[in-house]
């Protein structure tokens, strides 16, 4: 897939739900860039742990919903857990590339554990408040999975040989490298991006 195929699309915050939701996204990058810097292998080990909640959040309340009013869930469930599967796929690969530290698994226990129930929690107030979030959320992973592949192609990070398990999660050559999977995960979360900020708009109509 070109490098040009996927644009920085942004969604304009049309009310102050989505204000809020940005500055919230806004507020979380700050702290990202002040951990990790521009250690972008390292950040998205972390990362990719918290992104594959939303989705399993998601999916389970939804579920939930579909069971209670009986009703058919137009295929959301589905979407978003396979949403969450395809984040734990990006973690398994970036475990493989850069080995967390001791501290940086620690981080994951505290993060994902008080992000998961933040979550949870405006789920259950607002779907399309917490839709909004990941929208944004993923439009920062594009943004910062972009400035990883940039730093791949001037030097800064070597481009060392993809490991197998993305060759065959996303079928790349034999002879992939981490250029590619950088393509293939950016790929990833551009669709995530796009599917989350539909179901935002779909819940506030």
């Amino acid at each position: 897939m070109p490098d040009q195929e996927k644009p920085l699309q942004h969604h304009v915050p049309e009310n102050v739900r989505d204000k809020l939701a940005y500055l919230f996204v806004k507020f979380l990058r700050f702290f990202a860039d002040s951990f990790f810097a521009r250690r972008y292998g390292h950040r998205a080990v972390v990362l990719e742990t918290i992104a594959a909640v939303p989705g399993m959040v998601g999916g389970s309340l939804q579920h939930l919903k579909s069971l209670r009013r009986m009703e058919s869930d137009h295929g959301w469930i589905r979407t978003l857990i396979d949403e969450a599967e395809n984040e734990r796929m990006h973690l398994m690969t970036f475990i493989l590339i850069a080995r967390p530290s001791r501290l940086e698994r620690l981080l994951i226990l505290l993060v994902q554990g008080a992000f998961y129930n933040f979550y949870f929690l405006l789920y259950l107030l607002s779907p399309a408040t917490a839709h909004r979030i990941v929208g944004y959320l993923e439009e920062e992973a594009v943004y910062s999975y972009t400035t990883y592949l940039a730093g791949v192609d001037n030097g800064a990070y070597a481009n060392v040989p993809a490991p197998a398990i993305a060759i065959d999660y996303w079928n790349l050559a034999a002879d992939a490298r981490l250029r590619d999977v950088i393509i293939a995960v950016r790929a990833d979360e551009a669709t995530h991006r796009d599917v989350n900020h539909r179901f935002a708009d779909q819940l506030t109509r």
